[in-house]
């Protein structure tokens, strides 16, 4: 099985390239809970709120799991957690930071896409800089496999479709 995570700040086209993508590839798809979670119970994101967050997307994605899919899409996972816990509460979590991500590479999508106001995101101008920055901290600390999805919205599809194409996993 293929695992692949889509992270990165809010705005960068994550969600909506996870979801073609896994169309055109016939892959599974793990949705982000965090935003079901901003969407229906709201963005008060507490220490508690995002350890629930963590927990619950792990649940979810070890049933998607279970199905043994070839290929797994995950839109964000306990990196961007983790990530959203240290730019709130300015720290890192331990029990967040113990959890492993179980994705074999992560596509990091660059900040240098406008920022769309949509109810649940909220890092904006320097704010938004700084959580990339955290965010590459956060997958360099894990030993994280990384590779940059930037560009317009075209080079961002090529980009990922260009690992998709890949029959191994390369860091």
């Amino acid at each position: 099985m293929r695992h692949i995570c889509f992270t990165g700040v809010e705005s960068t086209g994550k969600t909506s390239l996870a979801q073609q993508l896994a169309i055109d590839h016939g892959a599974a798809l793990m949705p982000e809970y965090g935003r079901n979670y901003a969407e229906t119970i709201g963005t008060d994101f507490t220490p508690d709120a995002l350890r629930h967050i963590a927990a619950e997307h792990a649940r979810r994605r070890a049933a998607l799991l279970a199905s043994g899919p070839a290929l797994l899409i995950e839109d964000t996972d306990i990196v961007t957690t983790a990530a959203w816990f240290r730019m709130l509460h300015g720290t890192r979590d331990p029990w967040l930071s113990a959890q492993p991500s179980p994705a074999q590479l992560h596509l990091l999508f660059a900040p240098d896409t406008p920022w769309v106001a949509d109810g649940t995101r909220q890092f904006t101008g320097a704010e938004r800089e700084r959580f990339h920055r955290v965010i590459v901290d956060e997958l360099h600390q894990r030993g994280c496999a990384i590779r940059v999805i930037a560009g317009s919205w075209a080079d961002r599809r090529a980009g990922a479709e260009a690992v998709l194409a890949q029959r191994e996993m390369i860091a």
